[in-house]
């Protein structure tokens, strides 16, 4: 890409950025402000380049050394390989105080991109014997460029800091999971963090954030359950077991659990099959048939009835055919659950880093995000900022893992403020924080 047009892209993304309200903004907000938007054309450069350069999980080698080499330039305590390909950059304040951390998700999915970009991703590689493309299809390009930039905003802050800010940026969020090697690693211990923040780009207006107090986003656990029956030829059903009917009974039980068996006033959940595997030939019934699927739950009892269920039931129908059901489930991730004092300590922070759009309540989300181990650890609380063009129609963006997902720059000075007012606010002693 020409760096003219880089620049003059960048620029316009900074013309982009919206006003702040200057009402009641303490001195520190004010430099907080003026900070963002000196870093924002670096903000949107660098998520060009992450976007261009997109690594899959535990691969992120490029994007980690990108990282590094920013801490360190402004002066922070820096560790790598932490979890595997994480970063941990630790920012020591001109005064003591608490500890907080802030992070950052770096990996990309294994996705075509089809949007028609000067930085589209051209990477390609091979999953499961499969050729495909890499794109940064759920957005962790702009996470990771937000948090850089609101590394250098709070660096340049230091002497106004009191207390610690710990910068996390973790491989592997879609999968096999980088937050808790990243604990296990020592990230959240030593310094001790008291209290964790998170963003994840959405398709919502540009600029607009929403949240949620309590759970958020669902625990999810993946679901395989493999039917053994006993092969036959297809015109002698009755010499053998048919796992294929067996398990098309299996599949319509599980569809009882969550409509007739569990109180879904309590809490919403899901029980999904979307896999199923059997036989090679029309005329063979096969000796085994292997399903998979995602179990979605908001209340840890809830969930343990529910695996109970989806055992007891696979099992029992197998037995019934003459078949054997084997049911495995993996220990996926928790729920993301926004601690709700922290939540509302945070809100007027949220309210003035957005400046002129809106702070809303956000819905349950089915999704899930391994935010969740680091909210098991110290309270936490993890927010959605909308990235839809807002001369488009949010609710008929392309998601967040489609090929055809777009995340409009206007918000990342956004962004940037959001992550570095959390952080700032949270160590902030009561009696200097300015309410908008």
């Amino acid at each position: 890409m020409p760096s003219t047009t880089r620049s003059v892209l960048a620029a316009l993304a900074l013309l982009l950025a919206p006003p702040v309200a200057t009402a009641q903004v303490s001195p520190v907000h004010a430099e907080l402000d003026r900070l963002t938007s000196q870093v924002n054309a670096k903000v949107v450069a660098w998520r060009r380049d992450i976007h261009e350069h997109p690594e899959l999980g535990m691969q992120e080698t490029r994007t980690a050394a990108l990282v590094a080499a920013h801490l360190r330039s402004l002066g922070m305590e820096v560790r790598t390989g932490v979890g595997g390909t994480g970063v941990v950059g630790v920012l020591r304040g001109g005064r003591p105080g608490r500890v907080v951390a802030l992070r950052a998700d770096m990996d990309a999915l294994p996705v075509t991109e089809m949007v028609d970009l000067p930085f589209k991703s051209k990477v390609r590689t091979t999953v499961r014997g499969q050729e495909t493309g890499v794109m940064h299809a759920c957005g962790h390009d702009n996470h990771v460029a937000i948090l850089m930039g609101a590394a250098e905003v709070l660096a340049s802050m230091r002497a106004r800091i009191a207390g610690t800010v710990v910068f996390l940026f973790q491989p592997a969020e879609e999968g096999p999971g980088g937050a808790e090697p990243m604990i296990k690693d020592g990230a959240l211990d030593n310094p001790k963090v008291e209290a964790i923040f998170g963003l994840h780009v959405w398709p919502g207006p540009a600029g607009d954030i929403l949240y949620r107090s309590g759970p958020t986003l669902a625990a999810s656990n993946t679901l395989n359950i493999i039917v053994r029956g006993r092969q036959t030829h297809g015109a002698n059903p009755w010499g053998g077991v048919d796992p294929i009917v067996i398990s098309s009974q299996i599949v319509l039980g599980l569809q009882t659990i969550v409509s007739r068996q569990i109180n879904i006033t309590t809490a919403p959940a899901i029980v999904t099959v979307a896999v199923f595997n059997g036989g090679i030939r029309s005329n063979i019934i096969p000796d085994s048939v292997v399903m998979e699927g995602t179990v979605r739950t908001y209340d840890m009892d809830m969930r343990k009835s529910i695996f109970e269920k989806i055992a007891r039931t696979a099992e029992q129908i197998a037995a019934a055919g003459g078949a054997t059901a084997e049911v495995r489930i993996d220990s996926g991730y928790p729920v993301t659950r926004n601690d709700p004092a922290l939540t509302e300590r945070m809100l007027p922070t949220l309210k003035r880093a957005v400046g002129n759009f809106s702070v809303d309540v956000g819905p349950l989300i089915t999704g899930a995000e391994d935010f969740s181990y680091f909210q098991q650890r110290v309270p936490g609380l993890f927010v959605f900022l909308g990235v839809t063009p807002r001369d488009q129609d949010h609710t008929k963006a392309p998601a967040n893992h489609s090929p055809y997902f777009f995340a409009d720059e206007s918000a990342l000075p956004v962004g940037v403020r959001t992550m570095s007012s959390l952080a700032l606010d949270f160590l902030m002693p009561p009696a200097a924080r300015v309410t908008p």
